[in-house]
């Protein structure tokens, strides 16, 4: 089995570097042009048979865009939703104390957000679900970046360091075997 990852288009919230977690935006002109590409990457790579999506209106949007173009169905798994980044939701992703809180494995981001470890927690059981009831068949999980860092050290040992500088593109495409 294969499991595909990619992150959603981009925002504008992404374009003006804003944090964005919760809020539920669609993508912007450029978004929806990654989602294209994406899309036709995916049509040739002709090796996904399911899309497994965040329900966020980003998330779904990209799915969708892919979808049509692979005739693929969707099926949406809340687990898959980002990070609640809290009292940071809107700000400047450089602002002071971001960047630290989210290290910080077992502090809520932004005082009323989750944890790491909550946003693990729900993240790896959506991951377990997906391995064990789709073996049969390769995956493309469609998300959000934090959840996809999240994806990554499922599959990948990570120091701090690393998981704090890893960065995933709006886009971006990983794949990872689970034999």
């Amino acid at each position: 089995m294969k499991i595909y990852s990619t992150r959603h288009g981009q925002t504008s919230y992404n374009r003006q570097e804003i944090i964005l977690g919760t809020t539920d935006i669609l993508l912007d002109s450029t978004g929806e042009k990654q989602a294209e590409e994406l899309a036709k990457r995916i049509n040739d790579l002709n090796s996904i048979d399911i899309i497994i999506s965040s329900p966020m209106k980003r998330a779904l949007q990209t799915s969708k865009a892919i979808a049509d173009k692979c005739g693929l169905d969707i099926i949406t798994d809340e687990r898959l939703r980002e990070w609640d980044y809290g009292e940071y939701e809107g700000k400047s992703r450089f602002t002071e104390g971001f960047a630290e809180n989210k290290v910080n494995f077992g502090v809520r981001m932004g005082k009323s957000g989750e944890s790491l470890l909550q946003l693990a927690h729900r993240v790896y059981s959506a991951l377990d679900d997906i391995i064990k009831n789709y073996s049969d068949k390769n995956v493309l999980i469609v998300s959000h970046g934090g959840v996809c860092r999240v994806i990554e050290t499922y599959f990948n040992d990570m120091t701090t360091e690393s998981f704090s500088n890893w960065f995933m593109d709006n886009c971006g495409l990983i794949v990872y075997n689970t034999d």
